[in-house]
């Protein structure tokens, strides 16, 4: 159930690989791993972020243009976030969020840089690690929602909500989006496989019982997204029609089994129907979503050069939610369209690239297609502090950079993409 351990394209194991090499993608998959416990900060993924870039020098990083692009980007949106700074330079929790913001744009540009190179091999090593984390996180999501066994109750919130290692039900669920679609994808292409439909039914139920309004619309607009591309870069027409029919029946089944839960199991009847409300009693009102966002627009024209982080929480109350007037209040209004410019420039990028045959193909359609649910939840959702949104933009980037600096695909290795 678990992942295996990672494979080279060709699917043998990467024991030819240097020393250095091997280093590196066994720090990857350990990182990975651990990257579904965030409750605690730092978390070990942190921690082990460094190990992985010590190994990453050592293996030899390589810089392409466009990682050069994303790194300037994100550079900018970091200065402009230390210029709004100087206003609460004496707030220690301040300048955690700005080194928070640092640490995960260095991370977002590591993890560009290294699938530019050795490209299947980290990417499996990758893969290996977060799909293992994704399992173990589902399966904790699962234990807390129905209370498996004492002290399970540590796994959800808000009366059965799950969150497994996360501290919040709505940063948990996004987490599994980018596994689940990969498995996805994998079982369009390649067919059914016990395994992979057991490591997507203990994802997708994480992700339903986390309850996330926002998660559940990410995932759907992302799967569709997904699906759209994979028909659209097809090698023919059978492949088209595969991947159609198998989704539209992936799409009954699965609505098939959610309504069988909501019928035997009480606990998911009652929080389905709660949490299926289109407004909450949080989002309207003097103190609510929609009218906090309202005086955040008026905030950031107040504040040019940024109000800093926290800040218009403690003006009013509490966080606006939603990313992009967060870049404008807390970074200025320069690190406000720095944001907003990289998001679109990644859209741009990573949709260019997708459409050439790789053998990572698959691997980038899928992580596009994530970073566009995830750009779009921005918009209810405070998302700049999110490890995976990091993650998924550097994929992006660096699978972008490995697609453009070859030359020249051999027929071989562009069948990997579609196995």
């Amino acid at each position: 159930m678990i992942a295996s351990p990672p494979l080279a394209a060709g699917g043998t194991m990467a024991v030819s690989a240097p020393f250095a090499e091997r280093i590196l993608l066994t720090a990857l998959f350990v990182a990975m791993a651990a990257s579904s416990v965030a409750f605690i900060e730092p978390s070990p993924h942190d921690g082990l972020m460094v190990f992985v870039a010590l190994a990453g020098v050592i293996a030899g990083l390589k810089f392409e243009r466009p990682t050069l692009l994303l790194m300037m980007l994100l550079l900018v949106w970091n200065a402009a976030g230390m210029v709004a700074l100087t206003r609460i330079a004496s707030d220690s929790k301040a300048i955690q969020y700005a080194a928070t913001t640092f640490y995960m744009s260095a991370a977002a540009v590591l993890f560009a840089s290294l699938v530019t190179t050795h490209t299947m091999t980290r990417l499996a090593s990758l893969r290996a690690g977060y799909l293992a984390s994704a399992v173990i996180a589902g399966l904790a999501g699962i234990a807390g929602h129905f209370h498996l066994f004492p002290g399970a109750e540590m796994f959800e919130e808000y009366g059965g909500r799950a969150m497994g290692m996360f501290k919040d039900p709505n940063v948990y669920a996004p987490y599994l989006i980018w596994p689940a679609l990969f498995l996805v994808g994998r079982i369009l292409t390649r067919g059914f496989f016990p395994r992979d439909l057991a490591m997507l039914g203990i994802i997708m139920s994480g992700l339903f019982l986390s309850f996330s309004r926002g998660a559940w619309g990410h995932f759907l607009f992302s799967a569709a997204i997904t699906v759209a591309l994979m028909v659209l870069t097809a090698p023919s027409i059978r492949q088209r029609r595969y991947i159609l029919m198998l989704s539209i029946g992936g799409m009954v089944a699965v609505g098939v089994l959610i309504v069988l839960m909501m019928v035997a199991i009480p606990s998911v009847h009652d929080m389905f129907f709660i949490r299926a409300q289109a407004i909450q009693d949080y989002d309207v009102g003097e103190g609510g979503r929609f009218r906090l966002q309202e005086l955040a627009l008026n905030a950031l024209l107040d504040y040019p050069l940024g109000m800093g982080p926290f800040e218009f929480g403690r003006k009013y109350g509490l966080q606006q939610h939603n990313v992009y007037l967060q870049a404008f209040i807390v970074y200025g209004w320069l690190g406000g369209v720095t944001y907003v410019v990289m998001v679109i420039s990644t859209i741009l990028i990573g949709f260019r690239a997708l459409l050439v045959r790789t053998p990572w193909q698959l691997y980038l359609i899928t992580a596009f297609a994530a970073f566009v649910g995830e750009a779009a939840e921005g918009f209810i959702i405070d998302t700049d502090h999110w490890r995976h949104f990091f993650l998924l933009l550097g994929l992006v980037w660096g699978l972008a950079a490995a697609t453009f600096s070859t030359s020249r695909v051999p027929s071989g290795a562009a069948a990997v993409a579609w196995r």
